[in-house]
């Protein structure tokens, strides 16, 4: 657990350090912001997660994580296509984060769902 808020969190600021090296253009400020917004929101509804007062809890906030990470993926993928990065080694970098991030996540929230529902 401590492992992966830790993972998240570095996630997080790799990807606002990231968005300071890409390309100026009109996309960029509402991608940017975007970006960020969902990878700063898979480690703070991970942590939040964590702090679950029940597996019901827990499943709701992982499933909100679910999806930020992989919001996260599409703006890296739209940043990828749109050549917009200044850094291209980084970028792949993160996408594979964000990918690895997502199946973890992903796994955790279908584990919770069949011990909620008895399956």
């Amino acid at each position: 657990m401590e492992e992966l808020k830790q993972r998240t969190k570095k996630f997080a600021v790799d990807i606002i350090l990231f968005c300071e090296t890409l390309k100026n253009c009109k996309a960029t400020s509402v991608i940017t912001y975007q970006l960020i917004k969902s990878a700063t929101s898979t480690g703070a509804n991970y942590r939040a997660a964590c702090r679950g007062r029940s597996k019901s809890e827990f499943f709701s906030k992982v499933c909100i994580v679910v999806e930020e990470s992989d919001e996260s993926l599409y703006w890296l993928e739209v940043i990828e296509e749109a050549n917009l990065s200044g850094d291209p080694k980084e970028l792949t970098r993160l996408i594979k984060e964000a990918i690895e991030i997502s199946k973890i996540m992903t796994k955790a929230k279908d584990t919770t769902y069949k011990n909620l529902n008895g399956k």
